[in-house]
């Protein structure tokens, strides 16, 4: 049965609620831009060359508010290049895509438009399809794993409404990771190796944590090598000797972690020739705004001074690990200093939720957790068991519990929400199971994958005239919402949580307020 089609009421459900929250997002950070006052923060604010005109107004006035904080790096470098040294910390597919699109898409309003400003609609544009992209792709992901129409569908709605709405909607580089990322796992659901792993090599180049993609490849050679080797005695003879097929393993394995670490590298090779090896092209020259911004906040630039950085002389110069060390001050336990208590708190919800998942599935499936899933179990060669604690989630709950791990101890703690709500669908699946499973008013759609019969009472995505479109399911999103008082105390916490990030983020984050 195809798990993925245009002629999946469910799907153009998730795409059409997608869009609606993706023009709701923009629409409200206009707004909140409008009325709440800028805070003068400590950021990457870099001086404007060009001169504005009424146009060039207008669109800061519309979409202003999705240029702050890491948005100035991504502009930055789509109009600029890599210039200084610590927009090396921000990788080059994102930027490269909004140049491309702004010089290309939107190269007809040159005369109206500065740089900046096409650089701006190209980044509203592209991270609002690539949002609805992810969306999509984790409906299809949901169904290929969870074996539950309700809960894959139930999940995509919730991506929509992500705590971390606004970094997908904003001049970052969260969206098209998620589009990428969740497209990649869902192709290697289908067992479309080869074009997941063209994916997961492309979200390598959006953002660091993409490298760690590669496992998902890893353990799917490595899983089906373990089950081929507990196949049934009669089957063993016609294999090849043990030895080749651990050689084609090793091969295998080699060449992908290749493929998905390339751009990654290549990136860390590029900033090598441009900051350690002074002379090895043409350098363009530096307005005089920017040299002073550099003098002012102590940024380095290309070869300046003809003093090489530290890492240079490193024996594995990596630009990205020194900038996150030097710049930032990331690394293990950095964080936890009593100061840094709020930022904790704000990261609490993300974190008992992720907890509580891992802890859910590891108690339901603890021998298939001690084996790593590369046991064959006679119980599980019938119908595969449906829902969040099927034994195919394995591989994904230890993706996001390592997610989770790394980015409490070893990063910016507050980060996690966007880092978790863009990488791992174990967030919105885990969220799904729960509301599916506690809240009466879901109950009665079941957890198999069958298909659910279409409802007809009104909601907020009823057409005109307050009937909905022939063969469309209701929304159970907008169904919980719209009951919010008759439901549990446990749903009302999460959407809570999901609802109050996505108002709190547009209005803090857009108007530089501190945030996730």
């Amino acid at each position: 049965m195809e798990l993925w089609s245009w002629q999946d009421p469910y799907l153009r459900e998730v795409v059409w609620f997608a869009l609606c929250c993706r023009a709701a997002t923009l629409l409200l950070q206009a707004l909140f831009n409008l009325l709440i006052p800028d805070h003068a923060a400590d950021a990457f604010s870099p001086p404007r060359l060009s001169e504005a005109g009424p146009w060039d107004a207008v669109v800061e006035r519309l979409l202003g508010g999705l240029s702050r904080w890491d948005a100035e790096h991504f502009l930055f470098i789509a109009e600029r290049g890599y210039l200084y040294e610590h927009n090396c910390a921000f990788l080059p597919l994102y930027p490269l895509s909004l140049r491309a699109a702004a010089a290309g898409l939107l190269w007809p309003l040159g005369r109206l438009l500065r740089a900046r400003s096409r650089l701006l609609l190209a980044a509203a544009g592209l991270s609002s399809l690539c949002s609805v992209l992810a969306a999509a792709a984790l409906y299809g992901l949901g169904r290929a794993v969870l074996r539950s129409r309700p809960v894959a569908f139930l999940a995509a709605l919730l991506f929509s409404l992500s705590p971390a709405s606004v970094f997908l909607a904003a001049a970052y580089s969260e969206s098209m990771f998620a589009c990428l990322a969740f497209g990649a796992m869902w192709q290697l659901e289908r067992g479309q190796s080869w074009l997941s792993g063209l994916l997961f090599c492309l979200a390598s180049g959006v953002r660091a944590n993409g490298l760690l993609n590669a496992g998902f490849l890893l353990y799917s050679r490595g899983k089906r090598f373990a089950l081929r080797l507990q196949a049934a005695p009669g089957s063993v003879g016609k294999l090849p000797p043990l030895w080749k097929q651990l050689l084609s393993l090793a091969s295998s394995a080699v060449l992908v972690c290749a493929g998905v670490f390339l751009p990654f590298a290549l990136f860390q090779f590029y900033a090598y020739l441009r900051f350690c090896e002074p002379g090895t092209g043409p350098e363009p020259s530096v307005p005089q705004p920017l040299l002073q911004l550099a003098r002012d906040r102590g940024y380095r630039l290309a070869a300046m001074d003809g003093v090489k950085p530290p890492w240079c002389s490193q024996r594995f110069p990596l630009v990205y690990s020194y900038i996150q060390d030097s710049y930032w001050d990331v690394g293990f336990l950095r964080y936890f200093k009593l100061r840094q208590i709020p930022n904790f708190l704000l990261a609490l919800p993300v974190t008992l939720l992720g907890s509580w998942a891992a802890w859910t599935y590891v108690t339901a499936n603890p021998r298939h957790c001690l084996t790593l899933g590369l046991e064959r179990r006679k119980s599980e060669e019938g119908k595969p068991r449906a829902g969040f604690c099927s034994p195919a989630l394995f591989v994904y709950v230890v993706h996001a519990t390592a997610l989770l791990v790394f980015g409490f101890f070893c990063m910016h703690v507050q980060v996690l929400t966007r880092f978790l709500g863009s990488s791992s669908p174990i967030l919105y699946w885990f969220s799904a199971h729960l509301l599916q499973e506690h809240e009466p008013l879901l109950r009665s759609e079941g957890t198999g994958d069958q298909t659910v019969a279409p409802h007809t009472e009104k909601s907020l995505l009823a057409s005109p005239d307050g009937s909905r479109c022939r063969g469309t399911p209701e929304n159970p999103l907008v169904r919980l919402l719209l009951n919010y008082r008759l439901i549990t105390p446990l749903s009302k916490c999460l959407l809570g949580f999901f609802l109050s990030y996505w108002l709190l983020g547009l209005m803090l984050h857009c108007n530089f307020w501190p945030w996730t």
